[in-house]
């Protein structure tokens, strides 16, 4: 593994996130003040094929890169964005089971409101109903 291909790996642990290329090349970037973007974008699609890194989806969005490479779903908030981890019960050998094949891994993306924005959305929501007197 290149020293840039650590240097991401001990970027996006310290982060514990979900990050793009472009901030974790601004982190690396501190770090190595030398880095150029493309690197960032060569090392990360390495360490995806290596199975170092997951590469996190979602339509409409830039990838997202994920430093838990165990199977496991995600919670995204259709308003901001934001990715978590959310551990469920192994679904590899139920979903094996229901399709009579062997699996290699899979992902599942679970989409919702996160709390900040839910409750964003009942603060909108309560400030537009018109007050009632009685």
């Amino acid at each position: 593994m290149t020293r840039y291909g650590r240097e991401i790996l001990s970027c996006l642990r310290r982060a514990g996130g979900h990050l793009t290329a472009e901030q974790i090349f601004l982190l690396v970037k501190q770090e190595e003040p030398g880095i150029a973007l493309a690197t960032v974008y060569n090392n990360l699609n390495r360490l995806c094929q290596e199975g170092a890194v997951r590469r996190v989806s979602v339509a409409g969005q830039t990838d997202r890169f994920d430093q838990t490479v165990q199977p496991h779903g995600h919670l995204i908030c259709d308003r901001c964005g934001s990715i978590s981890d959310i551990e469920l019960q192994d679904l590899l050998p139920q979903l094996e089971q229901r399709l009579h094949t062997p699996l290699d891994t899979y992902e599942l993306n679970l989409h919702y409101l996160c709390p900040r924005c839910r409750a964003e959305e009942t603060e909108r929501s309560n400030a537009h109903e018109p007050h009632r007197t009685v």
